[in-house]
């Protein structure tokens, strides 16, 4: 990341080092002496190692504030506060996270994501979920937004109202804190959305702007009147025209035009402000002190705005998030940031970083599994991971087939062209298929903010209904029912095996199909994401024992993939090699850590495909090798025959 000239390393040591001289005195004096010696120590210690980051994000940001120093000290005493106010227990994970801290690259991180009311009604009874969850694995538990929002229209939950109260329907913060506290007992690592890019309309700080109060105006960005808003129009681009053109909404009680890059109730915060970076410092650092361990950064691309630009993956919107990295690091470190920035993979991989992002949503991976599963063809997800895949050391990739949202194909025109298919029409292609508009495809799934004049659009449902399960028990078809697992397992036999942290969505596990019914509710209706958004299925998850039912079928192989996982040391802290199969249709890579060694192939077809022994023996394989997945001996004398969508784990020699 280029930084402008007032970061000349040398410059900013200097000048961090003089700061913290004239700041610890005045920290010290207020704070010392409300903990013990020793703790406030340890504390003092990080806030020297990580002061010279700080600053120099800082500083890049609101240097030129002639009260800069003033702003300084106030963040400091924010976050300092925060510590102390840190529970015990969490002080003493802090520790723990010190002493490992690349803890989330464990081969035994295995991710779950659901709305609190879906799965388990509200906070208490979600407790009585943990068993479930335990059963499958999971270690790492995204709960989605959970906090008070308006009424109505809130976005599923990512417009605001308060951070620091839980949606009254849910229960109280009292409630989330002592869930966290079981889930971490349980060896699960409790994940929340940190949605600091807007606030609702209905915030108190909203509020107070309304009511006319210019100090709290200046938390969010508005304009008296269209010359502004024009402007920056100018190089934007809409992000959701079916709700709103452009990225303003006219507020006729304020007289202004406020900036909403998403919905009209979602206001964007002024990052130009330091006093807004203040306050959601505060808001960022209550949660974790509620016992989060990881903070999902909502919108990272959007939060800096620039006239002449679109707006988007700003340097200081890295730098924003790189100082929150280092407040993090002083006064909550067993914390970390993960990403979510639906943009182009390039722009994506700058967010990954130890210091800014450890871990980052795949969502290259996820359109191009889609792609895979519909084109019948890997040579586009090969190029692209073969030239993406790899990031920063100590840092991990979340990898998902799908989640809450829509599926958008976030991939490079780049790569695709690469393997001789035109980006807008290959797009195009992929929405028709997963919609079930192209004939012979397998997939029920709905558009999401369709634009029907250029057919672009993205794609909703469930994972089941996408890969043809419905579909075929429609159809009584038991040929297509057996295909139609296939995909499923073995889509999420890869974000279980390539490297990083997998993620499922709730429900997949058990084959959920599309639910139909949310277009009868006036706050869904138009909105096709809540086609796979609908309450957890306890009939059908009861059915996840007994192997004859496809629910079974699912439930049990998805164990056996996260039971690979977690006991074959070959995905600890691993690396990950994309392999050229020979094979169009089939993807590999090895996974690799000190002597363990695994390759994985997955057949994306519904035909055999056949591998040359001879180019498996240049990879170091033998003729005759255990598929971990399955248990089976597989012996490849002059070729390795693979079955429809069939999904190895394959031992390789040493």
């Amino acid at each position: 990341m280029e930084m402008n000239q007032t970061t000349d390393a040398a410059w900013i040591w200097k000048e961090s080092s003089s700061s913290l001289r004239r700041l610890l005195p005045r920290i010290e004096a207020r704070y010392k002496d409300q903990t013990d010696p020793a703790q406030w120590d340890t504390y003092i210690q990080r806030l020297k190692r990580h002061f010279p980051r700080l600053f120099e994000r800082l500083h890049a940001l609101y240097g030129d504030d002639y009260d800069f120093f003033y702003y300084l000290e106030g963040i400091i005493a924010s976050a300092t506060e925060m510590w102390l106010a840190r529970p015990a227990e969490l002080k003493a994970l802090d520790a723990m996270r010190e002493a490992d801290p690349d803890w989330y690259l464990s081969h035994r991180m295995v991710g779950a994501a659901c709305y609190v009311n879906l799965f388990g009604n509200d906070l208490k009874r979600f407790r009585e979920r943990i068993p479930y969850l335990s059963e499958l694995g999971i270690t790492y538990l995204h709960l989605m937004p959970l906090f008070k929002v308006p009424d109505g229209d809130n976005d599923g939950g990512y417009a605001v109202s308060s951070y620091r109260e839980v949606n009254p329907a849910l229960g109280t913060m009292e409630d989330l804190a002592e869930l966290a506290t079981e889930l971490r007992h349980h060896g699960i690592s409790l994940v929340l959305d940190f949605v600091f890019n807007h606030t609702s309309d209905e915030h108190e700080w909203a509020k107070r702007a309304l009511d006319g109060d210019e100090e709290y105006q200046e938390y969010y960005r508005m304009f008296p009147d269209r010359t502004m808003p024009d402007a920056f129009e100018k190089s934007m681009a809409e992000v959701f025209p079916e709700e709103h053109p452009g990225a303003f909404t006219y507020r006729n009680r304020l007289r202004k035009w406020v900036w909403t890059t998403f919905h009209n109730y979602q206001w964007d915060l002024n990052y130009d402000n330091p006093e807004v970076f203040n306050r959601m410092l505060e808001e960022m650092l209550s949660l974790a002190n509620q016992g989060v361990e990881i903070l999902r950064l909502d919108a990272v691309a959007f939060l800096w705005k620039r006239l002449g630009t679109d707006c988007q993956n700003l340097p200081e919107a890295h730098w924003i998030i790189q100082a929150f990295n280092a407040l993090l690091s002083i006064a909550a470190p067993a914390v970390v940031f993960k990403s979510e920035a639906i943009v182009h993979p390039d722009e994506v991989r700058k967010y990954i970083s130890l210091e800014e992002c450890p871990l980052s949503y795949n969502p290259q991976l996820m359109a191009l599994l889609w792609d895979a599963l519909a084109t019948r063809d890997v040579r586009v997800l090969q190029h692209a991971m073969q030239r993406r895949f790899v990031i920063s050391k100590g840092c991990a990739w979340v990898n998902y087939v799908r989640c809450h949202d829509d599926i958008g194909w976030a991939f490079s025109d780049d790569d695709v062209r690469a393997v001789g298919f035109e980006p807008r029409a290959h797009r195009r292609f992929l929405t028709k298929f997963y919609t079930g508009r192209f004939p012979g495809s397998f997939a029920r799934g709905a558009p999401f903010q369709e634009d029907v004049k250029s057919g672009d659009a993205r794609v909703s449902g469930t994972c089941a209904s996408l890969v043809g399960l419905e579909q075929a028990l429609e159809e009584d078809d038991s040929v297509a029912v057996d295909f139609a697992i296939r995909r499923l397992l073995i889509i999420h036999g890869i974000i279980m095996t390539i490297g990083g942290i997998p993620l499922i969505y709730l429900g997949d596990e058990i084959g959920m199909l599309n639910d139909y019914s949310y277009d009868q509710d006036v706050a869904k209706i138009g909105d096709s994401r809540w086609l796979h958004r609908s309450h957890f299925d306890r009939a059908r998850a009861k059915q996840r024992r007994d192997s004859t039912t496809e629910v079974g079928r699912i439930f049990q192989g998805m164990l056996r993939l996260i039971q690979l996982r977690q006991q074959n040391l070959a995905f600890t802290r691993a690396e990950t090699e994309i392999a050229d199969t020979g094979n169009p249709h089939v993807f590999g890579y090895f996974r690799s850590h000190d002597q363990h060694s695994v390759l994985v192939l997955t057949n994306f077809s519904e035909k055999e495909q056949r591998l040359e022994a001879r180019r498996l023996r240049l990879m170091g394989m033998r003729k005759t090798m255990v598929d971990l997945f399955t248990g089976r001996t597989i012996t490849a004398a002059q070729e390795l025959v693979m079955a429809p969508y069939d999904f190895l784990v394959l031992s390789r020699s040493s």
